[in-house]
């Protein structure tokens, strides 16, 4: 057993990476929790820096000799882990460094432009559903979570690897997409053409917000077409990650044909 002790340097600077996003930008590292999430991490190009092991906890084998990997005892494990039932893997990965410059898009692109969103659950849940639909790329306008936050990364499940994504200014991103020729398409409860009447063949950028708040401004005045979708209850809004599946899936149905 490599580390058994819970006062170990290395494993106070994992407790720092997993809890403070300063130090995560400052050391430009991350952590993944759970085998499936580090296999898909590799699957997608990206080589951890430092495995953990907890054999107590681990009914699976992983062996890499060219990464350094460590067991640590249970009571190390569940001080550095940040899920309800782990299952002895960890790994420390370097943060992936992509900018608008370096997305590869399709032919015909289709894209998800994420204001705002502030938990964690909700962004790690829209990366699930731009990987489970092709999805060319998200980017994260004006953040309010850190795209490598560990609850993030668990929520996604791995996603926020094999989704390109990029965090940046509102500005930014409609420049970036004003110069591939994509078509904004703002979601909000207010527009008044329903996203199902709206055609998404064509290079497109779907936009949505928070749900309290819904996208700002800037988005409003200057996206290219506006859509709604239907509510009969009472509640006035979806989980902002239910309203993009919809939406992309949407895309995906009119693309099909």
């Amino acid at each position: 057993m490599d580390i058994t002790s819970l006062q170990n340097p290395r494993v106070k600077h994992i407790v720092k990476l997993r809890d403070d996003k300063k130090t995560r930008n400052e050391d430009g590292l991350m952590l993944v929790e759970g085998f499936d999430e580090i296999q898909l991490a590799r699957a997608a190009g990206h080589t951890p820096q430092t495995i953990l092991f907890g054999p107590e906890l681990a009914s699976r084998s992983l062996t890499d000799s060219s990464i350094e990997t460590l067991t640590v005892s249970r009571a190390v494990f569940e001080k550095i882990s940040y899920r309800e039932n782990p299952d002895g893997w960890m790994a420390i990965f370097p943060i992936p460094n992509a900018s608008l410059d370096d997305l590869k898009l399709s032919a015909n692109p289709l894209v998800i432009v994420a204001e705002s969103i502030e938990k964690p659950g909700n962004l790690g849940a829209i990366l699930r559903t731009a990987d489970a639909a092709g999805v060319d790329a998200l980017i994260v306008s004006d953040a309010r979570v850190d795209v490598w936050n560990p609850n993030v990364v668990r929520a996604s499940r791995g996603a926020v690897f094999s989704v390109p994504t990029v965090a940046c200014a509102n500005v930014e991103a409609l420049k970036w997409l004003n110069g591939g020729a994509m078509r904004v398409a703002a979601a909000s409860p207010s527009a008044n053409e329903m996203y199902s009447d709206v055609d998404l063949k064509s290079p497109v950028a779907v936009v949505v917000g928070t749900e309290d708040e819904g996208l700002s401004d800037f988005w409003m005045a200057n996206a290219d077409v506006k859509v709604k979708i239907p509510m009969m209850g009472k509640v006035n809004s979806l989980n902002v990650s239910v309203s993009t599946a919809l939406i992309v899936y949407e895309a995906v149905r009119q693309r099909a044909h």
